[in-house]
């Protein structure tokens, strides 16, 4: 799939980590490349102070703006932030990784213009990536609903003591895990926390959920894979608050006995332009598998 910039006026964000050098070198070059090729220009506040003259946006807003193109400047963790901003409007983003794994951010800073180039001649790849929908249920009222890229995380805090998790898939009970934590994943978190407990690694076009047991006090327990048309749910079971709800690794939201976390596959997914390198180039890369 590839994608080129529509006919009319066209708008171009910029969302960027905080206290990263090179953002500051690279900001101004990119913004005298994007009003050359015909882009207005917005910019998140981390963005705004190398620069002067462009509109700031908070990322929270910018979904309600016309957007043709997202540049983002970071690691996975700006991307994953500005892949939920603006995931309601489908608007591809392009992550220059200015971190230090970067499954994400796949595009070096030294590629930027000519993936840029590429982009306003209509030949970048376009890869879509699926999103999670997780709801927080307190008795029958949901408490909060969340979109997430890579991964829900229900964990115990800092005391040093198991919780009791009840696992259903589409409505079916699975078993019961004492263990320290939950993981359910995207096929694109699936190599993020889910990959450190023992979990699999998916490849990103693959319609599953991973739901991987962090330390589990049972040695049968195991990761286990299931289709995205499903719904997962984890039922928390425990005399205190000693559970905390993490989404793509956001500080986390306390859980109370009985409380259900609902997950599901999102109506919205994330549209990232990739290089030429395929999925197993980059496992190779990023995980330092051995080359033949």
């Amino acid at each position: 799939m590839s994608i080129s910039p529509s006919s009319h006026s066209k708008l171009a964000a910029i969302i960027s980590r905080p206290a990263r050098e090179q953002v500051g070198r690279t900001v101004p070059e990119l913004l005298t490349w994007l009003h050359a090729h015909g882009y207005n220009v917005i910019v998140d506040p981390e963005t705004a102070k190398y620069c002067k003259g462009e509109e700031e946006v908070a990322r929270s807003q910018m979904a309600a703006r016309p957007l043709d193109l997202v540049v983002v400047l970071g690691g996975d963790g700006t991307l994953l932030s500005a892949a939920r901003a603006t995931a309601s409007i489908d608007v591809p983003l392009l992550g220059v990784n200015l971190g230090s794994l970067g499954f994400l951010t796949d595009i070096p800073l030294s590629s930027l213009f000519a993936m840029l180039e590429k982009i306003v001649e209509g030949k970048a790849a376009v890869e879509q990536r699926s999103l999670m929908q997780c709801d927080l249920l307190r008795g029958e009222q949901v408490a909060g609903t969340y979109l997430v890229f890579n991964d829900a995380v229900v964990n115990k805090t800092t005391l040093a003591r198991l919780n009791t998790y009840d696992l259903f898939v589409d409505g079916v009970f699975v078993s019961s895990y004492r263990a320290d934590g939950m993981i359910v994943s995207t096929p694109t978190g699936s190599t993020a926390y889910s990959l450190s407990a023992g979990g699999p690694v998916l490849m990103p076009t693959v319609n599953a959920f991973v739901i991987t047991p962090v330390a589990p006090h049972s040695l049968t327990h195991r990761p286990l894979v299931v289709p995205d048309s499903a719904v997962v749910e984890l039922f928390l079971r425990s005399d205190e608050e000693v559970a905390y709800l993490s989404l793509d690794g956001q500080p986390g939201l306390d859980l109370r006995d009985g409380d259900r976390v609902r997950c599901c596959r999102s109506e919205h997914h994330v549209s990232l332009f990739r290089t030429d390198h395929d999925f197993f180039h980059v496992l190779r890369s990023k995980l330092k598998w051995g080359e033949r």
